[in-house]
């Protein structure tokens, strides 16, 4: 995903991108690279700019603020071993947790993972989707970690994080492909 790199690129100019997928790597790397055949994410951009002059520049920005794209492993101790990162001023998690997640155990454990990349006053934005049962590919239909806002609040309280911002958008459009009942967005401090 990319779309919220184009923000991110504003802020910093020296981002990793961690993925937990090696097929998810090649394409964000084949994009990257502008190789042919990359995915196409300029749509992405203009809903993010509402102005098609600026595409380039800013698909430029990010490119120039991704300095590695990594491997995770979120059963690791150390999720990108054997590499060790410096700890991170902000993460950016926007629907990993929805899709790998079987229960809240899972969640807080793997925040806490993620809260441990961080640096004491880091900040972490989080993005989701509310009570999200299942979400296909293709013609296959996958398990979604259903969660509310009181629970996510909670995990980051509990977690040590100060929530700055939450904002939540319930659904406006009814799709077979995702079900979930809104999206969530939280700006949080360590």
């Amino acid at each position: 995903m990319v779309p919220h790199l184009y923000a991110a690129s504003e802020f910093f100019k020296h981002v990793i991108v961690l993925k937990v997928s090696d097929r998810c790597i090649m394409e964000l790397k084949r994009w990257l690279d502008t190789r042919t055949g990359a995915f196409y994410w300029g749509h992405a951009t203009k809903l993010h700019l509402g102005n098609s002059d600026q595409l380039q520049d800013k698909e430029e920005n990010v490119r120039s603020a991704v300095q590695h794209v990594m491997k995770c492993d979120l059963e690791k101790e150390n999720v990108t071993d054997p590499i060790v990162l410096p700890p991170a001023d902000c993460i950016i998690s926007a629907g990993l947790l929805d899709v790998i997640c079987k229960d809240q155990d899972d969640f807080i454990r793997y925040l806490r993972k993620f809260s441990a990349l961080m640096k004491p006053g880091g900040n972490m934005i989080f993005i989701g989707c509310l009570e999200m049962t299942y979400y296909t590919v293709g013609k296959d239909k996958f398990h979604g970690f259903p969660y509310d806002e009181e629970f996510v609040r909670k995990a980051l309280v509990g977690e040590g994080f100060v929530i700055d911002y939450c904002n939540v958008k319930k659904r406006t459009n009814v799709s077979d492909i995702i079900d979930y009942n809104g999206v969530i967005f939280i700006a949080a401090h360590k």
